[in-house]
This record gives C-alpha cells, structure tokens and sequence, in this order.
C-alpha cells in the first residue's frame, strides 16, 4: 500500500513538474520575438517582479514595464523551484558575468542579459486579443 501511495506521489509531482516546464516554455517563447540584442548591464534598484521561463532562464523587472531575460550559467538546478529569487548587483547595475541571481544561498553567476522591448509585447497581446474578440 505504501509503495501504491508512493507511486501515486510520484505522479503527481511529475505531472505537475511537465506542466510548469510547458508553461515556462510557453512564455519563453512569448517573451523571445522581443527579447533585444545582449547587453552587458543594465540598472537595477529593487526586483518588481520575476517570471520562471526555463531550467536556466528567468525574466527579471528592474522597472515595472522594464523587463531583462536573463540566462545563468549550468549547473543551477535550484533555479527550477525557486519561489523567492534575488539578483545581485554593484552601484545600482547588474553585470554580465559579475552579478548572479540569488536562490536560498545558492548564486547562479548571470552569462546574457537581454532587453525585453515591454511595451510592443503588451501592445501585440492587446492588438491579438481584439483581434480575437473581433
């Protein structure tokens, strides 16, 4: 009975592991067609707001419509359940390669920084949903 309630455990975690990965992949690929060229800093005051997007990919607000995707270097394994995350930073800017996001005590060293182009992202979701609507 024990090994039955174990399987049982199991397949839920999985399930719901497959659904969170669909979901990041989803809106990795939302966030992509507006994702700029890679920078090498950008400035940062407070985290706002952070999305999961991938095993290594996160979207970060410096600003509340100013969006970064950042890629950190492998292994970062405690990056795929984090719920709390930071970003570290210097004199107000995060740096590629310098600065790292932040899980529990763990720091996941930054490799690419890129602009999300926020408001053309909004605009093409509003543009689509009236066209839906339409």
């Amino acid at each position: 009975m024990k090994a039955l309630i174990a399987m049982f455990a199991l397949l839920l975690v999985t399930n719901a592991s497959a659904q969170t990965v669909e979901k990041q992949d989803k809106a990795l690929n939302e966030y992509l067609p507006y994702a700029g060229e890679p920078v090498d800093r950008f400035q940062f005051w407070d985290l706002k707001r952070w999305e999961l997007v991938g095993d290594y990919k996160v979207v970060v607000w410096a600003r509340l419509n100013e969006p970064y995707l950042l890629t950190v270097d492998r292994p970062c394994d405690d990056l795929r359940w984090a719920k709390e995350i930071g970003v570290t930073s210097t004199a107000n800017s995060v740096r590629n390669r310098f600065d790292a996001v932040v899980i529990g005590k763990r720091r996941c060293r930054i490799n690419e920084i890129r602009p999300i182009d926020y408001k053309k992202y909004l605009a093409d979701r509003k543009a689509g949903k009236e066209a839906d609507n339409s």
